[in-house]
C-alpha cells in the first residue's frame, strides 16, 4: 500500500527516489520548500495529510514533549546508512506495520522498530 510521506530536507535526495521508485508518494521538503522551520513542516505534514519522515531528533520533542499536532512521525535512527540501507529499513515498516503509523512516533534503528502512541490534539 502506497504511503503518503512528507521528507524533511535533512533526508538524502537517494532515499526520497528510492521510496518513490517504490510506489509511494513522498513529497520532499528539499524541493521547493528549503529552509522552513520544524514547526512550518509538522504543519505542511498535517495540512497534506501525510505522515512525516525525518532523520532530526527535534520533532519528536516538539510532537511528543510539547504536543505539537502531528499526524505521524517516522525517525531514522540510522546515521552512517547509505540510502539503500535507510530505504530498505522504512520499506519494511511500511509493509509491515502499516496499521501503526498514523498517530504514532516511530524509531527506525538498525535492528527494531520503537512505537510511540502520540497524544491527540485537544
Amino acid at each position: 500500500m502506497p504511503f503518503r510521506l512528507l521528507a524533511d530536507e535533512c533526508c538524502d535526495g537517494d532515499l526520497v527516489l528510492l521510496l518513490r521508485q517504490a510506489g509511494h508518494d513522498v513529497r520532499y521538503v528539499a524541493e521547493g520548500d528549503a529552509g522552513r522551520g520544524d514547526d512550518e513542516v509538522l504543519q505542511l505534514a498535517v495540512r497534506e495529510d501525510r505522515i512525516l519522515l525525518t532523520e532530526d531528533t527535534d520533532f519528536g520533542e516538539l510532537v511528543v514533549r510539547l504536543g505539537k499536532p502531528a499526524l505521524g512521525i517516522i525517525l531514522l535512527r540510522l546515521a552512517g546508512e547509505p540510502p539503500t540501507v535507510k530505504a530498505a529499513r522504512v520499506r519494511l515498516l511500511l509493509e509491515a506495520h502499516a496499521d501503526r503509523l498514523w498517530n504514532h512516533h516511530v524509531v527506525v534503528g538498525r535492528d527494531r522498530f520503537r512505537f510511540r502512541l502520540l497524544a491527540r490534539p485537544a
